[in-house]
């Protein structure tokens, strides 16, 4: 029941090229950085993402994409991140967006054993209809669309299926953990991460706290261990390396 591997090296040493990974974050809150750059340093490549983003030039999963190790990433936003939006556009890189509440249902779905769930949102779009983008070609043009998704009415309003995701693996950053694989998260750094533990075959976190089994309250677990093979505790410094997106302060009153 121990499942903690003090080095992050260690815990990701198993991941191999063409991966299927689910990661934690959104923005840089809640990050795995950590293990980010543990794997950026074993050299996996080829690796298929699932993530809201792909994180920021020279942050989060962007070093890993800078690096041109992610050849697919299923996200809902590209946001400032000029490398992924230049890649996407390149037909460098193979790009499924989908909608931010539907991706949460997809990771929660896979990770709760249902195959695929009906929503609303994207009827009458691209998304239910196919044709988005999935890579784009050297000339500019759509090398590969998305195809057309089943829709069905449901008491008078057309749905479209979506499918559950799983990945391989999954990377995800827990304020405590303790021995058993048991994860708490802390405000806003709660987002992805909890849906990301559950979608993983192999699920590491990396902990800014480590405790023993029982100091947490059950009711406040929000990661069972059953969802989690590995613990990596953080170092103090690791711990309180958190970046900032974007900083805004308020104008001096004179």
């Amino acid at each position: 029941m121990d499942k903690v591997v003090r080095a992050p090296a260690g815990a990701v040493a198993d991941i191999p090229d063409a991966a299927s990974l689910a990661v934690g974050g959104f923005g840089l809150s809640g990050v795995p950085n950590v293990l980010i750059a543990a794997l950026y340093a074993q050299g996996a490549t080829a690796l298929s993402v699932v993530s809201n983003n792909c994180g920021v030039d020279g942050g989060g999963l962007g070093v890993l994409l800078a690096a041109g190790r992610i050849a697919r990433v299923t996200g809902s936003y590209i946001g400032t991140n000029r490398e992924f939006a230049r890649q996407y556009l390149g037909g460098e890189l193979e790009v499924e967006l989908v909608p931010q509440g539907t991706l949460a249902e997809r990771l929660r779905a896979g990770g709760c054993g249902i195959p695929a769930f009906y929503t609303p949102a994207g009827v009458g779009t691209q998304v239910a209809d196919g044709g988005l983008p999935l890579r784009y070609g050297a000339d500019g043009r759509v090398a590969v669309a998305s195809p057309p998704k089943e829709v069905r009415e449901f008491a008078g309003r057309e749905h479209v299926l979506e499918h559950g995701i799983t990945t391989d693996f999954a990377l995800v950053r827990a304020w405590k953990g303790d021995r058993h694989g048991n994860l708490v998260f802390r405000r806003a750094a709660r987002n992805f991460n909890p849906l990301a533990a559950m979608a993983g075959r192999v699920t590491v976190a990396e902990v800014e706290h480590l405790v023993e089994p029982g100091d947490l309250d059950p009711d406040g677990v929000h990661v069972p261990g059953v969802f989690v093979q590995r613990v990596v505790p953080l170092t103090p410094t690791q711990a309180v390396d958190k970046a900032i997106e974007k900083r805004t302060v308020r104008v001096e009153e004179r």
